[in-house]
């Protein structure tokens, strides 16, 4: 059987993974055996923040959109309660949008929450009073 020489496959491995650790600090770029350990770190970090990127947007909107309700009298909480009683379904990144460009249009789901949250007036005293201010 003949000999394999491995050398062409080898160099376009190593060519891959110099690429991808292309402007790495250090002899993480030029040195094949802490370049493949580096961009195995680096994959490992992008897909772990794909998904914390997520959470902080929610978090931002989540953000927004109390801040913006509290000049209405509510709290993001009581908000997203009216809302849903009231059987509106807008998400987060919307209502955040909403409330910065369009603050006319952000006001009457406000007050659409408000009527949402007439059940309370039911349950105890005071609580719609309470919950709406």
């Amino acid at each position: 059987m003949a000999r394999v020489k491995r050398g062409v496959t080898a160099h376009a491995k190593h060519k891959k993974v110099l690429k991808q650790a292309k402007g790495f600090y250090g002899r993480r770029k030029n040195t094949i055996r802490t370049a493949i350990a580096a961009v195995d770190r680096s994959k490992q970090y992008a897909y772990r923040d794909r998904k914390n990127r997520k959470r902080n947007f929610r978090a931002l909107w989540v953000q927004r959109i109390n801040a913006a309700v509290r000049e209405h009298g509510l709290t993001y909480g009581r908000f997203i309660d009216g809302l849903s009683k009231a059987g509106i379904e807008v998400d987060r990144k919307v209502l955040s949008d909403m409330a910065i460009h369009e603050p006319e249009a952000f006001a009457s789901l406000v007050e659409a929450a408000k009527r949402g949250l007439e059940y309370l007036k039911d349950t105890t005293p005071n609580a719609y009073e309470h919950a709406v201010g």
